[in-house]
C-alpha cells in the first residue's frame, strides 16, 4: 500500500537544502517483495528518538482525549500543559496537527527522506484501562493525523508506554495506525505480528526492512511480551550471543538481496551517557552475525554517542524528540529540551554510511524550533566528547552537526 506523505509543504531554506544534500523525493511503498536495487546513489533515512504525543501534547491537539491520569503526583494531563505554560507562556489551544513539529517540517521538506522512522512512545486509544505503573501516556485516535503531518512512515512500538492502557489500548493503537496507513514494528496482536518487520519498497533503490525490539532495561514490564495468542511487544530476553542468533535467524528467514536492514531497540535507562559494554557487543554482533545495516537505539531522554562499525552506524540513544516534559524540574545538566533529528545517507551498493547529519531543535511550548547558536554549540561539544570515546568526532557546520564517518 502507498505510504502517505502528508507533512506540510513549508518553504525551505536553499542553504539548508544544500547543506543537507537534498535530493528528489522517492515515494516508498509497503509491499511484501521488491526487486534488488539497481544503479548508484544513496538511500536517505530520517531517524528520531522517542515521540510522545500523548498526555499533555494530546490535550492541545484538535481532539483531546480524557485528561485523567493514574499518576501519584499528577491527576490530569492538563497539569503538564500548565507546567509548560508557566515556563514559556500560553499555548493557544487547540493547535493544528502540524503545530507540534514546527521547524522540523521545513527540514523534512528539504531532506525528502526515503523513509522516516520514529519510536512512538504512547498508546493511541480511548481505553480507560489504566495500567498501574506510575506514568501512562495516551493520545486520542482522532489526533493521529499529527503523525502523518510529519511524513512519518514507520512507528516502532516496542517500548514501555505502548501498553499503558492495557491490551485494548494496544490493539486500538495498531488499528489506528493501520487506518492511517502508517507502518509499525515491535508490537502486535500476537507474537507473530509483534516480531514482523515493517517493509518499504523504494522504487529504484530497493527494500528498507525495519525490525523493532525492546529490553526490560528501559522499563518495559516482562509481562508485556507478546505471546502466541495475546497482544504485546517484541521483547528481547537479554543481550547474549544466543539472542543475537535468534534475531539473525529471524532476519535471514525473510531477507532478500539488496535489503537495507534497520534494527530499532528501546534499551537502557533514561539518563546518563555511558554505553554499557553489553550494548556495544550486541550492536556490533547484529552487524557481524545478522547483517544489520543500522542500529537505531532509544530510551535515553537525551542524545548519546554514535559508533561506526564496519562502515555501518550504531546510534546508541537518539534521545527524546517530542515530549511534554517542558517545565518538569530535574536532570537539567542533560538539556533534554534540546533534541536531534538524524539524517543518514547510506550507499545503495553496499549499505555503508556516507553521511550522518544531526539537526538540532529546542522544544518550547510543545513545539520544535530550531536551536540557537549557543544551544547548537552545547550539543556539539557534548556529542563530540561522547563520540570520541567510541573513536569518532563530531563537526559543526553552521547549525548542523556532522559525524566524521571516514
Amino acid at each position: 500500500m502507498p505510504i502517505r506523505r502528508g507533512f506540510l509543504k513549508l518553504a525551505g531554506s536553499a542553504a539548508l537544502g544544500a547543506l543537507l544534500g537534498a535530493h528528489p523525493f522517492r515515494r516508498g511503498q509497503a509491499v511484501p517483495t521488491a526487486p534488488a536495487p539497481t544503479g548508484s546513489g544513496v538511500i536517505t533515512l530520517v531517524l528520531c528518538g522517542d515521540v510522545m504525543t500523548g498526555r499533555g501534547i494530546d490535550q492541545i491537539l484538535p481532539h483531546p482525549g480524557s485528561p485523567r491520569l493514574c499518576e501519584e503526583y499528577m491527576k490530569s494531563a492538563m497539569g503538564y500543559v500548565e507546567l509548560a505554560e508557566q515556563v514559556n507562556g500560553r499555548i493557544s489551544r487547540p493547535v493544528t496537527f502540524e503545530y507540534i513539529w514546527g521547524d522540523a517540517l521545513g527540514v523534512l521538506r528539504d531532506v525528502q527522506p526515503d523513509v522516516h522512522i520514529v519510536n512512538l512512545e504512547t498508546s493511541v486509544t480511548t481505553s480507560d484501562d489504566c495500567v498501574p505503573k506510575g506514568i501512562n501516556y495516551r493520545m486520542h485516535p482522532e489526533n493521529i493525523p499529527c503523525i502523518a503531518a510529519a511524513g512519518i512512515d514507520c512507528c516502532t512500538l516496542a517500548n514501555n508506554h505502548v501498553l499503558d492502557w492495557g491490551d485494548a489500548g494496544l490493539v486500538e493503537t495498531l488499528e489506528t495506525l493501520e487506518r492511517s496507513r502508517v507502518l509499525f514494528a515491535g508490537a502486535g496482536r500476537d507474537a507473530h505480528e509483534a516480531s514482523a518487520p515493517a517493509v518499504f519498497d523504494v522504487p529504484g533503490k530497493g527494500r528498507i526492512v525495519v525490525y523493532a525490539y525492546g529490553l526490560a532495561t528501559s522499563g518495559i514490564p516482562i509481562a508485556w511480551i507478546a505471546r502466541a495468542s495475546s497482544p504485546g511487544i517484541n521483547l528481547l530476553p537479554d543481550l547474549r550471543d544466543d539472542t543475537v542468533r535468534t534475531v539473525a535467524d529471524r532476519i535471514e528467514a525473510s531477507k532478500q538481496p539488496g535489503d537495507l536492514t534497520v534494527v530499532s531497540i528501546h534499551w537502557g535507562p533514561n539518563w546518563g551517557y555511558a554505553i554499557p559494554a553489553a550494548q556495544r557487543q550486541f550492536a556490533r554482533s547484529l552487524m557481524e552475525v545478522a547483517g544489520v545495516d543500522v542500529v537505531h537505539g532509544h530510551s535515553s531522554h537525551h542524545p548519546k554517542a554514535i559508533e561506526i562499525h564496519r562502515g555501518k552506524p550504531i546510534l546508541y540513544g537518539c534521545g527524546d524528540f517530542l515530549t511534554d516534559y517542558e517545565g518538569i524540574a530535574g536532570h537539567e545538566e542533560y538539556r533534554n529540551d534540546l533534541v536531534l533529528m538524524y539524517v543518514l545517507d547510506l550507499r545503495i551498493s553496499d549499505s555503508r554510511v556516507e553521511h550522518v547529519r544531526m539537526v538540532p531543535f529546542r522544544l518550547r511550548r510543545f513545539q520544535l524550533r530550531r536551536a540557537s547558536a549557543r544551544d547548537v554549540q552545547w550539543l556539539w561539544k557534548t556529542l563530540d566528547r561522547e563520540c570520541r570515546v567510541l573513536g569518532r568526532r563530531v563537526e559543526m557546520a553552521e547549525d548542523i552537526l556532522r559525524l566524521v564517518v571516514h
